[in-house]
């Protein structure tokens, strides 16, 4: 009977697998929901590039940027659940949007098939030198001893930097000024200038200025300390875990109800790139981002945890689309 049951079990599987083996057999497209030129589309390029020499098939980026992300996605969602379609987007596609909009036209859980997360961004609590706090700790009290006193910059309503100071406000009872910029480049432009106090901003875009101490680090949002910089606390160090909103991160996806043959061959190709040491440091590590290449199993455990920490963050922040 266990010999029956195993080569029924074999027999169902061969379809899929020999379906798997023939792929990809046209163009594979990556559609990139944020426009050219920017981190998740110039990933999305070197991936491309190399997919396409390892399949002998065609694999283009296709940039349908606009919507909060939802144009991309959107449209992987709708395409044939062939594997031929995939999607390269951020954490704000699948993890904030979700809470941000009262309805979207995709499904993040099943409209979208999880194949790796290739690659996070640590997030960095930063101040203007002027600010006379070092720890969160110091800079609650400093909130404290002066009401409205201090402000911080985000890049719009749901935003990274948003959640984390409005989760603040709510953990610490302290009131902070909101000042949203058009994109987190302006937001850390503007700490620097002492426009506003504080942001929360990637890590490669805040070490240059910690490095000639036009910045101040207060704390980092990463599972470990940054190993360029030790003596910065991480948020659960520091006793601030239940307001992290997590480091940003860049993952890949195929349409929802795609064979998990094909999910796991595009996973193991994946791999077999991202291995390679000179695509980890051209690709990933000189651009400031830390590896993380997930299984398909271990993207969607992660995506249940982040889901619920963004979801509750956005529900004490009260951030809508805007």
């Amino acid at each position: 009977m266990k010999s029956f049951k195993f080569l029924a079990a074999l027999l169902l599987s061969l379809p899929i697998c020999v379906f798997a083996q023939g792929f990809p057999s046209q163009t594979v497209k990556i559609v990139v929901p944020y426009a050219a030129g920017g981190g998740v589309d110039v990933l999305a390029r070197g991936l491309a590039d190399k997919l396409q020499k390892k399949w002998g098939k065609a694999v283009i980026v296709d940039n349908k940027a606009g919507a909060s992300t939802i144009i991309g996605a959107s449209a992987v969602a709708k395409a044939p659940p062939d594997g031929h379609t995939l999607l390269l987007t951020s954490e704000a596609t699948i993890t904030s949007n979700p809470f941000l909009f009262q309805s979207l036209p995709y499904d993040p859980v099943r409209g979208l098939a999880p194949i790796s997360r290739l690659v996070s961004l640590p997030q960095m609590v930063i101040a203007n030198p002027s600010v006379h706090a070092n720890t969160m700790d110091e800079l609650v009290a400093l909130a404290k001893s002066k009401p409205n006193g201090l402000s911080y910059a985000s890049y719009g309503s749901g935003s990274l930097p948003h959640l984390l100071f409005e989760g603040l406000k709510h953990h610490s009872g302290i009131e902070l000024n909101h000042v949203p910029y058009k994109g987190i480049s302006p937001a850390v432009l503007a700490v620097l200038s002492g426009e506003v106090d504080l942001t929360l901003a990637g890590v490669p875009g805040a070490q240059a200025h910690i490095a000639t101490g036009k910045l101040k680090p207060i704390a980092v949002g990463r599972a470990e300390r940054l190993p360029s910089l030790p003596n910065v606390p991480t948020l659960r160090e520091a006793g601030y875990a239940d307001i992290d909103p997590h480091e940003s991160w860049f993952g890949l996806f195929a349409t929802g109800g795609t064979p998990p043959a094909i999910v796991q061959k595009i996973y193991a190709d994946v791999a077999a790139i991202t291995a390679d040491p000179a695509f980890r440091q051209t690709q990933v590590t000189d651009r400031g981002f830390d590896p993380v290449f997930s299984t398909p199993e271990d993207f969607a455990k992660f995506i249940q945890t982040d889901m619920a920490q963004k979801g509750r963050l956005i529900k004490i922040s009260g951030a809508k689309a805007e």
